[in-house]
């Protein structure tokens, strides 16, 4: 079957579902256990489809880029869509010199740093792929910043006054958070075979392995953090804001409304449920007093899912349950304080891996993440064993 073959059966899959759920929302019933068993059968056999359509659409990319002749700076015309810092770029990588000085790439004693244009689409990268990274409200100064929070245990209060009566005012409290600066550390190898194709799909190919190396890493600082260096959600989170399990190993529908709850009606409005796709396939068994499953499968959902009205987002950065782990976030990401320098120090490494015909791409960026408004974010953990 070619890969049009492929698009059209994964179509019909979905059709199939759609009548499923549309069978079931015009009956205002849950789905019967045939229902459910044949809506998740369907579904499996579209993620394996999706993977191999996307497993092929990259074949295909990188067939058609190694077909394409080596250039040189004669070949490049204008209009090649490059800038003129990732024209100079691509050359360098390539070997190929340029004497036009607003293309010079900064040396440095162990390569050339990366234009800051190109450092940015990284950056960009990074964060489309991962909606902690997109959702975090951002700031971008170098050092340590410091930011001023409220304080929920105090604020403004108001009252009934009296004329020509002297009242009490009350301040509302501040407290802050500091940012720190903190390394992290990406690296990835680049083929010198794929090095003398298109300049385009290299430039692109390149930002794309450095962010792929990015991403994991932070999104779990993010999540998880590290004792002593990034705090991330895990490090801020407060008693007042955890609901504990019952167990170590299961949920509740009860413990799962008791999460929700924890954020104030201010702040649902754009919460989302962050879990590991294990937790998530434990929630799906759940079901309310009715009968009905509580996670909806929900094709308008930006991530496929939805548990009690909120989107559900996967990550295996996420721990699945175990005693005494963080096994759910809920919330309003925006809680979260981010800190990427978008100014990301990046370095090609032409001779260092020369014995094995590739050259070396080393990104440093300075990180942290913090939770500024803890009323935002909830959290449920397991029971200690």
């Amino acid at each position: 079957m070619n890969l049009k073959g492929l698009k059209e059966k994964r179509a019909a899959l979905v059709e199939q579902m759609g009548a499923i759920v549309n069978a079931a929302v015009a009956e205002e019933r849950g789905f019967t256990e045939e229902e459910n068993t044949k809506h998740t059968e369907l579904k499996t056999e579209i993620d394996r489809l999706d993977m191999t359509i996307a497993a092929a659409e990259e074949a295909i990319g990188e067939q058609r880029a190694l077909e394409k002749p080596a250039g040189n700076c004669a070949d490049q015309k204008p209009d090649d869509g490059l800038t003129a810092e990732e024209r100079g770029f691509v050359n360098y990588i390539r070997g190929i010199p340029e004497t036009r000085a607003d293309v010079n790439m900064t040396k440095t004693a162990n390569g050339a740093a990366i234009p800051t244009t190109v450092a940015r689409k990284i950056i960009e990268i990074v964060k489309d792929r991962s909606p902690i990274l997109a959702l975090a409200t951002p700031y971008n100064v170098k050092g340590n910043l410091v930011i001023p929070v409220e304080d929920p245990t105090g604020g403004i209060t108001a009252g009934y006054a009296d004329e020509f009566v002297i009242t009490d005012g009350t301040a509302e409290k501040l407290a802050s958070i500091t940012m720190s600066s903190f390394i992290i550390k990406a690296f990835s190898k680049v083929s010198k075979s794929l090095l003398n194709n298109s300049d385009l799909d290299l430039l692109n190919y390149v930002i794309r392995k450095i962010a792929d190396a990015m991403i994991n890493k932070l999104e779990l600082e993010y999540l998880i953090g590290t004792n002593n260096k990034i705090e991330g959600i895990k490090g801020g989170m407060t008693q007042d804001m955890t609901v504990t399990a019952a167990s170590a190993t299961a949920l509740t529908a009860d413990e799962l409304i008791d999460t929700q709850d924890k954020v104030i009606d201010a702040y649902q409005g754009k919460c989302i449920w962050i879990m590991n796709s294990k937790t998530r396939n434990a929630i799906r068994k759940l079901k309310d007093g009715q009968g009905n499953y509580l996670l909806e499968r929900d094709f308008t959902a930006k991530w496929g899912w939805r548990l009690l009205g909120r989107d559900v987002f996967t990550t295996d950065n996420m721990p699945a349950m175990a005693a005494n782990a963080y096994a759910i976030y809920y919330g309003d990401m925006s809680g979260l304080a981010s800190k990427i320098v978008e100014d990301i120090d990046i370095t090609i490494l032409l001779e260092k891996y020369a014995e094995e015909h590739a050259i070396g791409v080393v990104a440093f960026a300075e990180v942290d993440a913090k939770i500024e408004n803890k009323q935002k974010i909830a959290a449920l953990k397991m029971k200690a064993s």
